[in-house]
């Protein structure tokens, strides 16, 4: 079977590290509705188990949503388990970008040497009840000198935003070549939004048109929680060709997914989606990509 790199992943031990996302009251209101199904420890044996028939040979993790200032406790609680457990293979970690201390934080985080990259979420939307902040923090000044700091401590940056943020994200990435960034959950169309596609098409297209941006192929849930790989093959297949396999990569993104389906249902569907294309193109989606653009050293 092809090697499988996923490229997102979520662990977390409650008892630990707080998540207050992860924590009751729980509510179906909000972006993805109650997160209670999940809201329970969950580590490296659970995720094996998970993805037992789909030959990981590597992982990156990504920031989970525990609180800003356990952010650290995180990467050095993920470094421990790395150690025991031969995964996560990297982590892509959590800094405020508009925080004053940014430059220290960054520092602090790149001083481990499996983190890779710095998330920050970002995703904001006029309705309430999408919006996962009050601001757009995209367009604070202080937000865009944090993100011009990444490229000084070697980081790259997963981008979790909505389509409508993305023009006007073009000139500030363009800006900083030296950031490689990746494109969460292939990057969260609106449907209900009344150019739901258009909006993403338009916005996706622009950060296709530059070199240093690649896509993740996640979060089908995100997009419309009844999912199917029939209703969800088109967004995947256009996201290939305006980004090219060699800037696209698929990813479980385990536990939050398992919301919408068992990552089995989505694993299923990713390989039947792409199962037309050459073997070396399916290996890169799965595997080839993740282990470059995430600076693994894998050999695969």
């Amino acid at each position: 079977m092809i090697p499988f790199v996923d490229a997102h992943i979520h662990l977390w031990d409650l008892a630990h590290i707080r998540y207050d996302w992860l924590s009751p009251p729980f509510s179906d209101e909000g972006p993805n509705g109650s997160v209670e199904a999940i809201a329970h420890n969950y580590g490296v044996a659970a995720y094996r188990a998970d993805l037992a028939r789909w030959n990981v040979v590597g992982a990156v993790h990504i920031d989970a949503g525990a609180a800003a200032e356990s952010a650290l406790r995180e990467t050095q609680w993920l470094d421990g388990l790395a150690a025991i457990e031969g995964l996560p293979t990297g982590i892509v970690a959590f800094a405020a970008l508009n925080d004053p201390q940014v430059d220290a934080l960054l520092a602090a985080q790149a001083a481990h040497g499996r983190v890779k990259g710095i998330r920050h979420i970002v995703n904001w939307h006029p309705d309430p009840t999408r919006t996962y902040g009050p601001v757009d923090l995209t367009r604070d000044p202080a937000w865009q000198a944090g993100y011009g700091l990444l490229a000084k401590h070697g980081l790259s940056f997963d981008l979790q935003c909505y389509p409508g943020q993305m023009p006007g994200l073009v000139a500030l990435i363009e800006r900083h070549p030296a950031i490689p960034v990746i494109i969460n959950h292939m990057g969260m169309p609106v449907l209900t939004d009344a150019d739901g596609i258009g909006d993403w098409r338009r916005g996706m297209a622009a950060l296709a048109a530059l070199p240093h941006v690649a896509v993740k192929l996640s979060g089908m849930g995100f997009i419309r929680r009844d999912w199917t790989k029939e209703n969800i093959a088109s967004f995947i297949r256009e996201t290939i060709d305006l980004f090219g396999v060699e800037r696209c990569m698929f990813a479980s993104d385990t536990p939050t997914d398992k919301l919408f389906g068992s990552i089995d249902r989505y694993m299923e569907a990713y390989h039947a989606i792409v199962a037309d294309l050459p073997e070396a193109e399916r290996r890169a989606l799965f595997g080839g990509n993740a282990n470059r653009l995430y600076r693994l050293g894998l050999e695969l």
